[in-house]
C-alpha cells in the first residue's frame, strides 16, 4: 500500500506542476473544485485502462502516451504565452466547459503509463487507480491554488510563468520518453 502511494504521489506530482501553471489563469474556486474532481476521475479511469492493457501490451505503448502527453502541454504552454501578448484575450484551451477534459486528459497520460506496469506486475487495480485519484484531486487543488495566488501577485507576467513552466514539463516528458 505504502508504495502504492509513493507511485500515486508520484504521478500526480505532474498534475501539481501543470495546476500551478494553470492556475495563473483566473479561475473561480468552484471551477478549482470541478478541476480537480474531473482530474481525479482522470487519474482513477486512465491507469484502470492501463492495468488492463499492461497484460496485453509492451513498454512502447506506455511511451507513445508520454509523447502524447508531452506534446500537448508544449502547445497549452505556448497557447498561454501568446495569449498574455493578445489583446482580444481569447484562448484556444482553458481548463473550463470542453477544456477540463483535454487538461484532465493531459494530465492522465502518466496514469495510464504506470497503470501499464502496474498491469504487467499483476498489482491491484483497484486500489491502485483510487490511490491515483485521490492523490491527483487533492495535488490538482492544490497546485491550482497555489498558481492563483502567483496570478494575483504577478500579473502578466504570472500568464508568461504559468506557459514557461508547461513547455518546460511538457519537454521534460518528451525527453523522459524518448
Amino acid at each position: 500500500m505504502i508504495t502504492l502511494l509513493i507511485m500515486a504521489f508520484a504521478v500526480g506530482m505532474d498534475a501539481f506542476s501543470v495546476s500551478l501553471g494553470m492556475g495563473i489563469y483566473e479561475l473561480r474556486l468552484k471551477q478549482i473544485f470541478f478541476i480537480g474532481i474531473t482530474v481525479g476521475i482522470f487519474h482513477v479511469v486512465m491507469p484502470l485502462i492501463g492495468v488492463l492493457a499492461g497484460h496485453m501490451l509492451s513498454e512502447t505503448f506506455g511511451k507513445i502516451t508520454g509523447n502524447i502527453g508531452g506534446i500537448l502541454l508544449v502547445i497549452l504552454g505556448l497557447q498561454m504565452i501568446v495569449f498574455c501578448f493578445r489583446t482580444d484575450q481569447q484562448s484556444l484551451v482553458l481548463p473550463v466547459g470542453g477544456g477540463i477534459i483535454i487538461f484532465s486528459l493531459i494530465l492522465s497520460v502518466d496514469s495510464f503509463s504506470a497503470g501499464l506496469s502496474l498491469g504487467m506486475f499483476g498489482a491491484r487495480a483497484a486500489i491502485a487507480a483510487l490511490c491515483f485519484g485521490v492523490v491527483a484531486v487533492l495535488l490538482t487543488w492544490s497546485g491550482l491554488l497555489i498558481g492563483r495566488k502567483v496570478q494575483s501577485l504577478l500579473g502578466v507576467y504570472g500568464e508568461l510563468l504559468g506557459g514557461i513552466i508547461l513547455i518546460a514539463f511538457g519537454l521534460k516528458l518528451l525527453f523522459q520518453f524518448t
